[in-house]
């Protein structure tokens, strides 16, 4: 896994071809084109009962070209590279989304970016020893005691894009992404608890010296005997309060996609027409940012070349905008916020969000739980369903605690929580300072595609949600 990178077919589409790419796809009418072409290398090291039990390493690309005639959008790819193949690609979206315009394809000129995933320790440059001395010490920390077993992963992956647009964007991006897993079985009086851990972001090895391996395996050990000495969850109507970090998945799942502003466009989230009116909180300021160096969500431009940036989503309670690609953005007569983001070359963008996050408020955690007598401590989740339609959702807790006389005190399984996003918003009364970013685990899913994402949140209180659990709560 060491030596000099192999050479990308990227460098071979230069200016003067990518032109002819966007004026075959142009040829039959059409509003905008755009060409977007991938190169990625993957590897990937699986370890249990101490040894690497797969290693594996791939690579995977192609150029997809795609355009847009008002309402109408054709896609082809191809990955095939030579120039016959993507002049046909090119001809195939041409065909699907055929107009009366004929534009002409501007000029490209690159886009300047910045560095939002700056390198100490490039993959290429690193051992396979290396990665597998992350594994073995995944062990080492997890081992022992009422651990039976110890499961880890290492994926990295380098991905080298390419965007030219009709209106002559022409960026370039390399985008580095590693994450580090472990998961461990406990047993104790013949119950069984699992407990797993991540950790992740945009950076090359140096990544593991702020982030130890062993603090990884630390955890997914704390969580799976959390879960020996956890009790039965309360059932019904309650305070709950939110810890910080990872809990913000609740935020992207029950509130972000209803942003997204393909759902507002066809007005199926229950956020659509609502720009301008109180949708939360006023405790409650929302961004999703893209701009936080290393980060799991960064990204120094979207997957159709537009500049990517922090964008306001709610404030103080206030409903301020969307998450815009191209088209929606096109649809709504508004810029696009730099968030048309697609899984591969085979796929067409999105809107999607990056890293999303509810940002700090004035009061602490002693304040929160001083005014919580009893209620629901979440920290940590598992995922969740929503109805971004309706904004309903149902979240697994996966560390919880009781509040007992505005404590936080014994740890109990089996809770969910269920609600509305927009009510839930509404019934935020408290928000600590103590903002913090997830450790940078989240993937997700729309439509079929995959994306990385991170989340953040400080602790919150929520005055009052339905909490599903094992037996009914305490009067």
């Amino acid at each position: 896994m060491t030596g000099s990178p192999a050479a990308s077919p990227l460098d071979a589409l230069d200016a003067a071809f990518l032109g002819r790419l966007l004026e075959t796809a142009l040829a039959r009418g059409g509003d905008y084109a755009d060409v977007f072409a991938e190169w990625e290398l993957l590897r990937t090291l699986r370890w249990e009962e101490g040894r690497v039990r797969e290693a594996r390493a791939s690579r995977i690309g192609g150029v997809g070209i795609r355009v847009l005639a008002g309402e109408q959008t054709g896609y082809a790819y191809s990955e095939d590279w030579s120039p016959a193949a993507l002049l046909a690609a090119a001809a195939t979206a041409a065909h699907i989304a055929a107009g009366a315009a004929r534009p002409v394809a501007a000029a490209l000129a690159a886009l300047a970016l910045p560095d939002r995933y700056p390198t100490l320790r490039p993959f290429d440059a690193e051992t396979l020893e290396t990665r597998i001395g992350l594994l073995a010490a995944l062990e080492a920390e997890a081992a022992g005691g009422e651990v039976e077993r110890i499961q880890a992963s290492y994926t990295e992956s380098r991905r080298d894009i390419l965007i030219a647009t009709s209106d002559g964007v022409l960026a370039r991006d390399r985008q580095p992404l590693l994450r580090l897993n472990c998961s461990v079985l406990a047993a104790r009086n013949g119950r069984r608890e699992s407990g797993s851990a991540s950790a992740g972001g945009r950076a090359g090895l140096e990544f593991f010296a702020a982030h130890p391996a062993a603090a990884v395996a630390a955890e997914a050990r704390r969580l799976a005997l959390l879960g020996l000495a956890a009790g039965e969850a309360p059932a019904g109507l309650m305070p709950v309060v939110l810890g910080p970090a990872a809990s913000g998945i609740l935020l992207h799942e029950a509130v972000g996609h209803g942003l997204e502003a393909d759902f507002n466009r066809k007005g199926t989230s229950k956020f659509s027409g609502r720009l301008g009116q109180r949708v939360a909180s006023e405790l409650c300021t929302v961004v999703d940012d893209p701009s936080l160096a290393g980060d799991r969500g960064a990204i120094n431009v979207d997957d159709e070349g537009c500049p990517s940036e922090r964008t306001l989503l709610i404030e103080n309670g206030v409903l301020k905008g969307y998450l815009h690609d191209r088209l929606s953005a096109r649809a709504m007569g508004v810029p696009p916020t730099g968030n048309g983001r697609r899984e591969s070359f085979r796929h067409h963008p999105l809107p999607r969000m990056t890293t999303t996050y509810l940002l700090a408020g004035e009061s602490s955690l002693a304040a929160i739980l001083a005014a919580t007598p009893r209620g629901l401590y979440a920290r940590q989740f598992s995922g969740g369903q929503v109805d971004i339609a309706r904004g309903d959702f149902v979240f697994d807790v996966t560390e919880g605690y009781l509040i007992e006389d505005g404590a936080i005190g014994r740890p109990v399984k089996g809770a969910t929580l269920i609600g509305n996003g927009p009510d839930v918003m509404q019934r935020v009364s408290l928000v600590a300072a103590d903002f913090a970013l997830s450790p940078g685990m989240w993937t997700c899913g729309k439509r079929g595609q995959s994306v990385p994402v991170n989340v953040g949140l400080p602790h919150l209180k929520i005055d009052e949600i339905v909490v599903g659990g094992t037996r009914a709560a305490a009067p």
